[in-house]
């Protein structure tokens, strides 16, 4: 991933807040048990008429406006999602068509939580091969998803969107290194059951709730404290670092409880790690990427300082870059 810059980020989140009281309402639960469970307090929920594309299409213009690029200056743009408009066409293509962007190829990642960090790795080895720009966008609207019933699932998620803005070498942070984990065996501990070709959606799948997405919390958890710190310190033995080395660690935020737990097990010594879970939930792909626009935008990293950018969720996926500011 040598020579592959980050440019410019960019976020967008809905305007709507909802509280721990307003979704934990239905799930039989209140602010106090989830703040315990999560250390989420608030997350933010689509309007009706948004859809993914439209939060990813704000988030890539702010990112290409940090850039100083126009979307003619685009090669490629690839949104990380697993909550597409549609099944199909992707929902790049409707951000392609959102900014104007008509000479680009357009392509969505589905690695659920980590599809940020996957579709960084496919894109930055595009911009190598043709140069110009790329846009990596994570967008997910998972408040259309969730069993308001659920309270291992609808207290954790919120939507939103965060974009980075990839060139060649020249101006910017260098992403110097990427690794990618898929673990096809634990494949059924994070899904939505129905709606594909392997189970299509009926009345009797909507009447059991099967349109959900649906998650083994403990066995997640489970996967993500027994394999994110070994994944990690490999990680860093192939890039060449020292665990020391690292000033910021931008994970996923999945739930700021577990984060906590993650992260005094990485024996990261001189790392600040970074959270927006408090504010804005599991926000799926988007999380990495809203996460380290937020750093950026509070003046968080400086120049020479390495990040490391750690995602892991369904599939079962992990991803890590390397990034040098």
């Amino acid at each position: 991933m040598k020579d592959v810059r980050i440019l410019g980020t960019g976020a967008c989140v809905p305007d709507r807040i909802v509280s721990n009281d307003e979704v934990g309402a239905p799930a039989g639960v209140d602010d106090a048990w989830i703040t315990r469970k999560t250390s989420i307090r608030e997350r933010r929920w689509a309007a009706p008429e948004q859809a993914t594309s439209d939060l990813a299409t704000a988030a890539a213009r702010a990112a290409m406006q940090a850039a100083g690029i126009t979307a003619e200056q685009l090669s490629v743009i690839a949104v990380a999602t697993s909550t597409p408009d549609r099944p199909q066409p992707p929902t790049a293509a409707y951000v392609q068509r959102n900014l104007g962007a008509s000479g680009t190829a357009a392509f969505d990642v589905n690695a659920v939580c980590s599809g940020t960090v996957f579709a960084l790795s496919a894109v930055g080895s595009i911009v190598l091969r043709r140069g110009g720009y790329a846009l990596v966008i994570g967008a997910d609207v998972y408040s259309r998803i969730l069993d308001p019933a659920d309270r291992k699932t609808v207290i954790l998620f919120g939507d939103g969107a965060g974009a980075m803005v990839l060139g060649p070498t020249g101006r910017g942070p260098l992403v110097r290194h990427v690794a990618l984990h898929s673990f096809g065996a634990l494949s059924d501990l994070i899904q939505v059951p129905a709606g594909g070709s392997r189970l299509p959606l009926d009345h009797g799948g909507l009447d059991a709730g099967l349109q959900y997405f649906a998650m083994d919390g403990r066995e997640v958890r489970r996967f993500v404290v027994e394999e994110l710190p070994q994944l990690v310190k490999g990680f860093l033995h192939e890039a060449g670092v020292e665990s020391q080395d690292i000033s910021h660690f931008v994970p996923h935020q999945a739930n700021g409880v577990m984060l906590d737990e993650v992260f005094a097990d990485l024996s990261l010594p001189r790392a600040t790690m970074h959270r927006t879970v408090t504010h804005y939930g599991n926000t799926g792909a988007a999380s990495i990427p809203i996460t380290l626009d937020a750093a950026v935008r509070q003046g968080a990293f400086r120049p020479g300082e390495l990040i490391l950018l750690a995602g892991f969720g369904g599939g079962m996926a992990a991803s890590f870059a390397l990034i040098e500011w």
